[in-house]
């Protein structure tokens, strides 16, 4: 129970430090970017063709008539701009700071080798290469507006990719055989020869050069955040688990 305590406090400074720490980076970076792509996609949503008018009349009443007895409450909830939209951010970035920290802390008890910021750094950048880079090769960010793949097969693919890339980095550098390697490698490759779940048609409201712009962003806020929730997460194993045996 004790081990479990340590642990757990380990993984809440660190996802605390790196998610307050990335909550300010996203304010000058993402943030901005998707605020101007939802102009963009609150303008095309008010400019519907003229032609589709009675069409859509149509429509509406008939769901209406159908959702008679199944009203959902309206529309989904979303945080205003500015404070609130900030106090949320952050809120998530330190919950998934706190989540990913407890899989670090895993992988550093299950290692077994001696932890340092430095040693937890390392371990950080693979975890950007399995849940941003690898899987952003096949579906990148995506700004409101974007037209995109069902959400279903997405999220299979996505996690697909991550626990690959994982498992396929682990089996490269923690191996201690040849056909791990070889093993390592083909998880890394398998799930782009697959390919990722993509639309019918590729539709994008926002400008192209934004969409570059927050792809380019993500990908360095995601770097960011891996690093310092990796060089944290193993400053605190190494204070409260190393030091403690040492």
């Amino acid at each position: 129970m004790e081990t479990f305590r340590k642990l757990f406090i380990a993984a809440a400074l660190a996802g605390l430090l790196s998610g307050l720490f990335i909550t300010v980076v996203h304010e000058f970076s993402t943030s901005r970017v998707i605020i101007a792509a939802e102009a963009f996609e609150g303008a095309g949503e008010e400019a519907a063709p003229a032609e589709d008018t009675a069409a859509a009349a149509t429509t509406a009443e008939a769901t209406t008539q159908e959702a008679a007895g199944h009203d959902h409450g309206g529309e989904a909830w979303a945080p205003e701009d500015g404070w609130e939209r900030t106090f949320f951010t952050g809120l998530a970035d330190v919950l998934t700071g706190i989540g990913f920290s407890l899989v670090l802390l895993a992988g550093y008890r299950i290692w077994g080798g001696r932890m340092t910021w430095r040693t937890g750094l390392f371990w950080g950048l693979a975890g950007f290469a399995a849940v941003v880079a690898a899987p952003g090769l096949g579906l990148p960010p995506e700004l409101p507006g974007t037209e995109a793949a069902a959400l279903g097969d997405r999220q299979v693919w996505w996690i697909s990719t991550a626990v690959l890339t994982a498992g396929g980095l682990g089996l490269i550098f923690l191996g201690q055989r040849f056909w791990m390697a070889v093993l390592g490698v083909v998880f890394l490759v398998l799930p782009h020869a697959i390919g990722a779940p993509q639309p019918a048609e590729h539709v994008m409201l926002a400008p192209a050069h934004m969409a570059h712009q927050f792809v380019v962003a993500a990908t360095i806020v995601g770097l960011l955040f891996w690093a310092v929730l990796g060089a944290t997460s193993g400053y605190f194993y190494n204070r409260f688990f190393e030091d403690a045996r040492a």
